[in-house]
């Protein structure tokens, strides 16, 4: 565990983390409150975000949870109110959240001829539905909360957006068309976001994660005997360290991109995190 780098001190910071119920996210809150800020856990599982707000306390921190959908201005405005009234205006918002849906995921890898007939969910039968689902809530999941409390940021010095891309923003993943579409928008939406708020204070960046096991993931990385699948083999093979990352190798990143004495003039990048992924061709 990191507990903070380049002595990145953010007591008195209000920070609020979207999906902060989910495993990474939950473990950003973490840093944050450990490096002092006051952390908002937002999620709409209201429980889990309850329960990592608990914990956080446990450990002598402040942390409170809100129940949240990132999809629905309305709510996210009343959340960002509600933030305001008990810790203050934010200074630091983690848009987190965000994630997959098997609607919108092919069974192969590969088209085949053939496909289109079989039993198997091929391109052709990807859900539009579900596709539309995945870009919502990884680009509105962003966009939306980035209205609702950038709002507060606007004029006040050393403000921080970080945002989270993914690997498949870089190179697009085999049977997540949607998903590795809406990373990309986030890497793109990050520069956007930096570019427009360069004069006002607010510094916008992103985090890459490679490959980490997490409970969103598990299926497409281990069978249910605990086995790993095929593809875990192929992502392991293409990460030149050979292993997933673990969840605390975040950290770092996370508190240099909000130090405002260490990255200060750093804005508009989207950092991987990724054991070497995307350095390597695979020859």
């Amino acid at each position: 565990m990191i507990k903070n780098v380049l002595n990145t001190d953010l007591t008195n910071k209000v920070a609020v983390v979207t999906g902060a119920g989910g495993v990474l996210c939950s473990a950003f809150a973490k840093t944050l409150a450990r490096a002092g800020a006051k952390v908002a856990l937002l999620d709409l599982n209201e429980d889990a975000a309850k329960e990592f707000a608990a914990e956080i306390v446990a450990e002598g921190g402040i942390a409170k949870a809100y129940k949240c959908n990132v999809l629905d201005k309305a709510i996210c405005e009343g959340v960002a109110a509600e933030v305001e009234k008990d810790f203050g205006s934010c200074d630091i918002l983690i848009n987190g959240a965000g994630g997959n849906n098997p609607r919108a995921t092919t069974d192969k890898e590969y088209f085949e001829i053939g496909d289109i007939d079989a039993d198997t969910k091929s391109f052709f039968d990807l859900d539009a539905d579900g596709v539309s689902f995945v870009f919502n809530l990884n680009f509105l999941g962003t966009l939306i909360p980035t209205q609702c409390f950038a709002k507060q940021m606007v004029g006040k010095e050393g403000c921080n957006i970080i945002n989270i891309s993914s690997m498949n923003a870089f190179t697009p993943l085999t049977k997540i068309p949607a998903y590795s579409g809406a990373k990309a928008a986030i890497s793109n939406f990050t520069q956007w976001l930096a570019v427009h708020f360069s004069g006002v204070g607010i510094r916008v960046n992103a985090i890459a994660p490679g490959f980490f096991s997490t409970k969103q993931n598990a299926k497409l990385l281990f069978n249910d005997d605990g086995t790993p699948t095929a593809r875990t083999g192929k992502i392991l093979a293409a990460t030149p360290m050979g292993r997933f990352g673990k969840a605390e190798e975040l950290d770092g990143s996370l508190l240099f991109l909000l130090n405002n004495d260490a990255a200060g003039f750093i804005t508009g990048v989207v950092l991987p995190v990724d054991g070497g992924f995307s350095a390597y061709s695979g020859v």
